[in-house]
């Protein structure tokens, strides 16, 4: 009589591999809550980390963020590297699948992944708008109004459909859902300007 064999075969552990390996896709992967929200909180980082450029920008130059050079952000913020930085990875929001620059290049002519509020000094409100994923469009945001995708398509789509990251001129950083839960106004003078699209 022949032994019966112990244990599983290969195709059912090929099988169970498969199982838990879609389950940590499902968990961990991309396009996972936990894999966007950490994209977020990366995205968090960088626009701190562009608040203090932009910070040491102002201090050469009477208190005044970068001007405005073009009608998107690219001509504005590129004018920071490459004596502010030159890591331009800072300008691609990890969420957004746009491409890198290249390292220590002004990117005039490239893409980026972030609106800026150009015309804006360090004394300005410190609720005000400074740098923020990409917009939905480039109007002032009053409460209830659509501040980035809804739909998950550009513009405005850096984090799909769950909102986006703003920096504010004091330097902290709310993360906000796609509708506006208050009024974010533009100050007199500036200009809200949405990257390339």
């Amino acid at each position: 009589m022949p032994r019966k064999a112990h244990g599983f075969s290969l195709v059912e552990l090929l099988v169970v591999m498969a199982i838990v390996l879609v389950m940590y896709a499902a968990m961990y992967g991309p396009s996972s809550a936990s894999g966007q929200a950490k994209r977020r909180a990366q995205c968090a980082q960088q626009l701190q980390q562009m608040h203090m450029m932009l910070t040491l920008f102002a201090g050469e130059h009477d208190g005044a963020f970068p001007a405005a050079r073009g009608s998107t952000s690219e001509g504005a913020l590129s004018q920071l590297v490459p004596l502010y930085t030159t890591d331009t990875s800072v300008f691609i929001c990890p969420a957004s699948g746009d491409p890198a620059l290249p390292g220590a290049q002004p990117f005039a002519d490239r893409r980026i992944s972030y609106a800026y509020c150009a015309g804006l000094k360090r004394d300005a409100d410190p609720a005000a708008m400074l740098v923020a994923d990409a917009f939905a469009n480039t109007r002032a945001k009053l409460s209830g109004d659509t501040l980035f995708s809804i739909t998950g398509s550009a513009p405005g789509n850096n984090h799909r459909t769950s909102g986006g990251n703003i920096l504010f001129v004091d330097g902290h950083v709310e993360m906000l859902g796609a509708i506006a839960p208050r009024a974010l106004a533009i100050p007199l003078g500036a200009t809200l300007l949405n990257p390339k699209p």
